[in-house]
């Protein structure tokens, strides 16, 4: 019998079931389609040797006019700007005490009875100084407790930190590492950053240098108190990675008795955000314990709600923006040891906003517009409302006869959502509606109109421009604009929104990966409250495809010879590079596959017969010495049973026989109404693509 090609339509197609999409492909993971042939996506690498604080969701790149290359990051705890291999931490401060205003106390007693060395419950003499759950030191034993009753310690953890645990007698000392500061109305919340300057010595082993660095907040206790760890000195000026989060704590003595001085100064870096939205409103409405007690959360203040950053260059100095918050100002001539500044705090500017939801400078008139802020003259924070300053102006934000500064309100939607620049126009997003914004020039500097409504947007981040044309994911919709809005016709969209988690919404990002024709979109599937799969439509093949991978940010090639993206593990991958998963020391491999559709003959009511199967598989680029797939055919007697029988052969190329000679014939025998055909692999330094295998396919009876 003569030999049957295997000639799949590209693409995946799960809007029909398996058995109706004959000829096509059904399932896959870590494949790409390049020429209309399924292919394995290339790998990712650490871009920078060190992690950062937080959950990315913002990056930006730029070249500064002496050549430097600047990446910012935004995550929820920190801005940082990564120059070369080294993250620099930029984040505003919102308040900066006066001398004195802040003031610590400890704590440190003695045991009120012998304990054991398994004791999970330690009464000591005086809880005065000890946080409602935290870590103390008895002897040289380190001891984390869960909760703490009048004088009793419970659920304590013994021999903590690699210490030993040990019996210990009445009256020894124990010893707290929290601090407790007092400082009025001090506005911070859990998990804010501040740093101290100019402090004192308490008196024993809490030194000046102890306090004088970076902290973490752990504790809220009121409006005017709040707790931190000490740590033992940092060797780097602030805290950038998650290294400087597990520190060796220091424990105080009965001699830490003093208040750190009259002359301390703390400077409270803006409040954090959150790493994952929270619906609702009111008490409990944040993180657990976020804020102090009985309090209730506004999910539009700032610090409650997912943290995203917009940025964009104003020449080679940096705005940003951390959505409903302040805007914000970096100079590349201070350095990146200075943090940015709110624009209010810049010498001579002219009443600019104070709160928004995004910046950008736009590419075609040199304006900085700011979208969803207040108007002049109020701290009220208008969703709707887009003010510019005038043209190559940082400070001119009061509109009159002699400048281009103004302002526009948008009358759809209840706030703006995004908003994408592109060669002609700023296309701007609320939640029900799209508008294009045009510049006119003078007098009225920009127009906007309606473009479409009645439409949807799943997050700030989920659009994207590429090629000057317009990408965004709906609620259960995907987009396109590029004059008029269209609707992509997907054939994975059931597939997508069935199992997607729109609590977390919000954490859609899109990419574009134009040196495959790719638009990405990661989102949080199922129960998953991170973005663990992407969604993927070629838009040079009119193909879609998607696959497991979790990025919460992602930027395309330019500065960067490849894409940069930000994982949930605090690390930047360089992707498309090799073939290997890099997020492991040493590497390890990425598991791909491909997963046809039935095949079957005529109505389907014939028995087949599989006896050869002629691969056709390229091992481009493999860096393996004998680079391996394995195809699997598989068959079966009807749609809805189980698959009879499968057999897997892998297909090597050995290293005296190019890949694209490669004819191996690999025998088999299977037999059913129908088969499926298989492409897998899962060793490292493996690349390929599938071209056309034949099998040698003949009718074998009706019984």
């Amino acid at each position: 019998m003569p030999l049957t090609k295997l000639q799949f339509k590209p693409g995946i197609n799960r809007e029909v079931t398996s058995y109706t999409n004959e000829g096509g492909w059904f399932d896959m993971d870590m494949v790409r389609f390049r020429f209309g042939f399924p292919e394995k996506i290339g790998g990712w690498s650490r871009f920078a040797g060190v992690n950062f604080l937080g959950s990315c969701r913002a990056l930006h790149s730029w070249k500064a006019l002496d050549g430097t290359d600047f990446i910012g990051v935004g995550t929820n705890l920190k801005y940082y700007l990564l120059e070369g291999q080294q993250f620099y931490d930029i984040t505003p401060i919102r308040l900066t005490s006066g001398a004195g205003d802040a003031t610590f106390a400890t704590g440190a007693d003695t045991l009120n009875g012998a304990i054991s060395a398994v004791s999970e419950t330690i009464v000591i003499d005086s809880a005065t100084g000890f946080p409602a759950s935290g870590r103390v030191k008895i002897g040289s034993e380190e001891i984390t407790y869960a909760s703490i009753s009048s004088v009793t310690l419970n659920g304590c953890a013994r021999g903590q930190n690699g210490t030993t645990a040990a019996a210990h007698a009445d009256g020894a000392a124990i010893a707290c590492c929290t601090i407790t500061v007092t400082e009025n109305e001090h506005g911070a919340l859990d998990n804010d950053f501040v740093t101290f300057t100019d402090a004192a010595s308490l008196g024993g082993l809490i030194t000046s240098s102890v306090l004088n660095q970076e902290y973490q907040i752990t504790t809220i206790v009121s409006s005017n108190a709040y707790q931190i760890e000490a740590r033992t000195v940092s060797s780097i000026p602030s805290i950038t990675t998650t290294n400087g989060l597990n520190p060796t704590f220091v424990f105080c003595n009965t001699s830490d008795s003093g208040t750190g001085g009259s002359a301390t100064v703390a400077a409270y870096q803006i409040n954090t955000g959150l790493d994952t939205t929270i619906s609702g409103n009111g008490w409990n409405a944040g993180t657990w314990g976020r804020g102090t007690w009985n309090s209730s959360t506004d999910l539009t203040a700032s610090g409650q709600t997912l943290r995203i950053w917009s940025h964009d260059n104003f020449g080679e100095d940096l705005l940003l923006n951390d959505r409903d918050g302040g805007v914000y100002y970096w100079n590349k001539t201070d350095g990146t040891g200075v943090r940015a500044q709110s624009l209010s705090s810049l010498s001579g500017t002219d009443n600019p906003p104070t709160v928004a939801k995004k910046v950008l400078v736009s590419d075609v008139s040199r304006h900085i517009i700011v979208f969803g802020c207040n108007p002049e003259n109020s701290t009220d924070q208008d969703p709707l409302l887009i003010r510019f300053g005038s043209q190559e102006s940082l400070l001119t934000w009061s509109a009159s006869a002699t400048n281009s500064a103004g302002d526009l309100r948008l009358g759809s939607g209840s706030e703006i959502i995004a908003a994408i620049e592109t060669k002609q126009q700023i296309m701007v997003f609320t939640d029900v509606s799209l508008h294009a914004m045009q510049y006119l020039g003078t007098p009225f500097t920009f127009g906007i109109g309606m473009v479409s409504d009645n439409l949807t947007i799943m997050s700030p981040l989920s659009a994207i421009n590429v090629e000057d044309k317009i990408f965004w994911m709906g609620q259960e919709e995907f987009y396109a604009y590029s004059g008029s809005v269209q609707r992509l016709p997907c054939t994975v969209r059931d597939y997508v929104f069935s199992d997607f988690n729109f609590l977390q919404k919000e954490k859609v990002t899109a990419a574009s990966n134009t040196a495959f024709g790719e638009v990405w979109w990661f989102y949080p599937s199922g129960s998953s409250e991170e973005n663990d799969r992407y969604v993927v439509f070629n838009y040079q093949q009119n193909l879609w495809y998607y696959g497991n991978m979790g990025r919460t940010v992602w930027l395309d090639r330019g500065i960067n010879a490849d894409p940069i993206a930000a994982s949930a593990d605090h690390y930047l991958y360089a992707q498309e590079t090799g073939f290997d998963d890099g997020s492991t020391v040493p590497n390890t491999a990425i598991s791909a596959y491909i997963e046809s559709s039935q095949v079957d003959m005529g109505d389907g009511d014939h028995f087949l017969f599989l006896s050869r199967l002629v691969p056709d598989l390229t091992f481009m680029n493999s860096t393996a010495e004998a680079p391996s797939a394995t195809m699997t055919l598989q068959t079966r007697n009807y749609p809805g049973g189980v698959y009879l029988q499968s057999q897997a052969q892998a297909v090597t190329r050995t290293a005296t026989v190019p890949v694209e000679q490669w004819t191996n014939v690999v025998n088999v025998r299977l037999r059913g109404r129908s088969f499926s055909f298989k492409v897998s692999s899962s060793e490292e330094g493996v690349g390929w693509r599938l071209g056309t295998p034949r099998v040698d396919l003949r009718p074998d009876g009706r019984r």
